[in-house]
């Protein structure tokens, strides 16, 4: 396996807020990642995150009294405000009601800081092992930022790579960067090798260093109705918890732009400074297999995958045996809820099959079969006419809201833990192999007292079953809004 990052405490010259875009898909890595749980929160290394490496990462760079900036969708704000309090970094997750790809977040972003504040803005869902080379490259572009250019950063190319976009170098700076002459889209194998062999251009990575004013003042130039459309958002943003939620209506009608086509290729002011270690935006299986040591065969193996007379091939199965005979150049990825299959050079287009599961309305192209809540999170292991089984994990601590069902009933069985349960008028205490029944209708919480995760099974019966069967009187999590008798909220 790849080196785990490590964070390296270095003082650095300039303050910086890290800027961590978090709002990507990730539909290439499906069915590990999916839209409810995209690839930056799926532990990937070493059963860890890109976005906890990233933020490790970048923790060494950060100002205490600025801290980081996370930009995500409403839907992952839980686990965004957990990740940066495990990296150990406080900030700001800002929330866009919409996704407006990158022009807009990173405006949103530079609108809510200071205009003097140097911003480094990295996406979520990148893998660079070596952290002290990251923070190096960064340190040497803060002076050429600081007079007013927008800094990107490009990786030595080590093939010729059809996934990736490119940058061709222009004239040197005395600086250790150089001008940008242009910006590549994505090519084709035979441009790609002709590229390599000229030798003066980079890997576009996709991150940028400026002042917020800098950016800001480039969109005003080449994006205006974009800025027009943040500058409208901010000014009517909330605050909630650790969250800051921009105007929705102004981001609907905002177009959807790259910040590289919307400001990168017209500005003058931009600048490219080389990376010279590993780096992967983690885009593909192909990617991740690349990341796994081969055996003698060629064959990576994750998990308790087996290959028996085969090459070449990827096996990620960490949940149970999966054993591929008698072939190669295959890429399988077992999750308990669906399974992947492709060949290799098929891999880059498996966000095809999650179009077309959305066109089926499968849930697996949404979520897991596990899903994760404030509170902890829960397992639907088993489901059929009328009923529903999960296994409830709740942090310690930790509480459910106070809610009621109109179609189903429960059945409580603690299996490990001591759960304090609300039902109706009565709270009462229950431990390991005690239940209890809440009928339909009955108002209930479930809390978690002791200092250990509480595990449960949960029985549900009735006509109906979704999540949305659920009406909250109130949560320690902000998710209560009014709402009439019958109404029906979101879990």
């Amino acid at each position: 396996m790849v080196p785990r990052a490590r964070t390296i405490k270095t003082k650095v010259a300039s303050t910086i807020q890290p800027v961590v875009l978090c709002g990507g898909s990730g539909t290439r890595l499906w069915p590990l990642s999916r839209k409810a749980f995209p690839k930056q929160f799926v532990p990937l290394i070493e059963g860890r995150s890109l976005l906890e490496l990233t933020l490790e990462r970048v923790a060494a760079l950060t100002d205490a009294n600025t801290g980081v900036m996370c930009v995500g969708a409403e839907d992952h704000r839980f686990m965004l405000r957990e990740a940066i309090a495990e990296a150990g970094l406080t900030g700001t997750v800002l929330l866009e009601p919409v996704a407006r790809n990158t022009a807009a977040a990173m405006t949103l972003a530079a609108l809510h800081a200071k205009p003097e504040q140097l911003l480094l803005f990295c996406p979520a869902d990148h893998h660079i092992p070596d952290v002290a080379a990251f923070n190096e490259m960064v340190r040497g572009a803060i002076a050429c930022a600081e007079q007013g250019a927008i800094v990107t950063f490009g990786v030595m190319p080590t093939f010729p790579s059809t996934g990736y976009g490119y940058i061709e170098k222009g004239a040197a700076r005395a600086d250790g960067g150089s001008a940008v002459a242009r910006f590549i889209e994505k090519p084709n194998a035979e441009r790609a090798q002709r590229l390599l062999l000229a030798g003066n251009v980079l890997w576009n990575a996709g991150i940028f260093l400026c002042r917020a004013s800098t950016l800001v003042a480039a969109m005003e130039q080449h994006a205006p109705d974009i800025l027009a459309s943040c500058r409208q958002a901010m000014a009517g943003a909330q605050a909630d918890q650790d969250f800051l939620r921009p105007a929705a209506a102004p981001l609907k009608a905002c177009r959807a732009e790259s910040i590289d086509y919307a400001v990168m290729e017209h500005h003058r002011e931009v600048a490219v400074f080389p990376f010279h270690s590993l780096w992967s935006d983690v885009g593909s299986w192909n990617a991740v297999a690349d990341m796994c040591p081969p055996d003698e065969d060629g064959n990576r193996l994750e998990g308790h995958g087996v290959v028996i007379d085969g090459t070449n091939n990827f096996v990620h199965a960490p949940y149970r045996r999966v054993v591929a005979l008698g072939v190669d150049d295959l890429i399988v990825v077992d999750t308990p809820d669906a399974v992947l299959v492709t060949r290799r050079g098929a891999s880059e287009q498996v966000k095809v099959v999650v179009a077309e599961l959305e066109k089926r309305h499968s849930p697996e192209a949404v979520n897991h079969r596990k899903v994760l809540r404030p509170w902890g999170s829960y397992d639907s292991i088993e489901a059929g006419p009328r009923f529903q089984v999960k296994r409830i994990v709740v942090k310690p601590s930790a509480s459910l809201s106070l809610q009621k069902h109109y179609h189903r009933a429960e059945h409580w069985v603690v299996v490990r833990g001591t759960a304090e349960v609300t039902r109706g008028k009565d709270t009462f205490l229950l431990t390991e192999n005690q239940s209890t029944y809440i009928p339909l209708g009955e108002v209930h919480r479930l809390h978690n007292p002791g200092k250990t995760p509480l595990e449960m099974i949960e029985v549900q019966s009735g006509s109906y079953l979704g999540e949305d069967d659920i009406v909250r009187m109130d949560d320690s999590y902000g998710r209560v809004v009014a709402i009439s008798e019958g109404a029906k909220k979101l879990a």
